[in-house]
């Protein structure tokens, strides 16, 4: 969905959660934000696994009923393939899971504290900050047949990159 930065905004009100999270290897970092950028809890940890997943989950609807918010914003910042796994787990539960651009994080996370340090609980913030101020896209992630063409269609380019060398 390409949408402009205004119909981004007006997609959050005052019944909005955005999370931010910081995608690694094995942990991810997560924080919750309301839509005016106030913290709600402290940094979260969890796995890059099914289980990891499920504990986030568990933490998000904690803080829904603790905030009273009904309207779920995950932002991420696509790190290689790790992102992937979150991605799907977060579709099967029907949160709107969008993606920022490494390169704004990297830009936006000095205005913070003036210091380009890249920390685990640092990211996440700017993270959610970007989703807050409409800096973000939502990822296209093919399902059933689709998904299964682009699986095919990447082993051919593989294998054809392989005869050819």
């Amino acid at each position: 969905m390409n949408s402009t930065q205004n119909e981004k905004l007006k997609q959050l009100s005052e019944r909005s959660l955005v999370i931010g999270v910081d995608i690694a290897s094995e942990l991810h970092y997560a924080r919750a934000f309301d839509w005016r950028g106030v913290e709600l809890g402290k940094v979260f940890k969890f796995e890059n696994s099914a289980e990891g997943f499920k504990d986030f989950y568990a933490w998000i609807e904690r803080l829904k009923k603790q905030a009273e918010k009904d309207c779920i914003v995950v932002g991420a910042e696509p790190t290689g393939h790790y992102w992937f796994g979150l991605a799907s787990y977060l579709k099967e539960q029907s949160i709107k899971l969008v993606l920022v651009n490494p390169f704004h994080v990297k830009r936006s996370k000095e205005l913070d504290d003036n210091h380009p340090s890249k920390t685990d609980a640092k990211d996440p913030k700017t993270i959610a900050k970007l989703v807050i101020e409409g800096r973000y896209n939502e990822p296209y992630i093919p399902e059933g047949i689709y998904a299964e063409l682009r699986i095919a269609m990447v082993c051919r380019m593989r294998i054809q990159k392989d005869l050819n060398s």
